[in-house]
């Protein structure tokens, strides 16, 4: 029986440059030995993590946020999310500093809901999406927020209507999609218990606990 299992791999990378290096991000490109023996080029964004947050209150809601995002001239219905702005940074405390600055919650129970690779054709960036239960108003000042997030809007929706909407091809952010049928299909499954703990390991994006 064949384990369906992502593996860890990298080829030889004859040459590299960097001919972009932007604020958070950077582009780069490889020539690359393919398995016949040449060698091809190939471009791709350096990116140094994310994390997401699915917060879902005691009835049954989710947290979202509606977000310009200036690449796919949308604004989109979003979930809380941020960098990875620190290297090594743990993502557990990453992912609660976003949900206090965006929401200004915060969450007594977290756990692991999935990992992925954004955009791997492209991209390196990886996402640890967590999943955030018992939920409450933060205490302290509101985070100031600038330019996109001045204009955000928050609402809580029932987990169901993210559904459709997604099937529906009415929400399109990565980490809303992705987060939202995995918790489906979570609760549908073992259950939210059997989630991994909110600090199990990430080779994507090792961390010290």
């Amino acid at each position: 029986m064949t384990t369906i299992k992502d593996t860890a791999e990298e080829w030889e990378v004859r040459a590299t440059e960097t001919p972009f290096v932007g604020n958070k991000t950077s582009v780069r490109t490889d020539d690359v030995v393919m398995p016949g023996g040449s060698v091809v080029r190939r471009d791709y964004q350096v990116h140094p993590g994310s994390v997401a947050v699915l917060a879902l209150d005691d009835q049954g809601r989710v947290l979202v946020l509606k977000q310009y995002r200036h690449p796919v001239r949308h604004k989109l219905w979003e979930i809380p999310a941020g960098l990875l702005d620190i290297p090594g940074e743990n993502p557990l405390h990453a992912a609660q500093r976003e949900l206090y600055e965006e929401a200004h919650v915060k969450a007594e129970d977290w756990r692991v809901l999935t990992d992925v690779y954004t955009t791997p054709g492209g991209c390196s960036e990886a996402v640890r999406i967590f999943l955030a239960r018992d939920l409450s108003e933060a205490e302290g000042e509101r985070f100031e927020v600038e330019d996109e997030e001045a204009d955000m809007e928050l609402a809580r929706v029932p987990l169901g209507d993210l559904v459709r909407g997604v099937l529906a091809g009415e929400l399109h952010n990565n980490c809303l999609v992705v987060g939202v049928l995995a918790l489906t299909a979570a609760q549908a499954g073992d259950g939210l218990e059997a989630l991994r703990p909110a600090e199990a390991p990430w080779p994507a994006r090792p961390f010290e606990v």
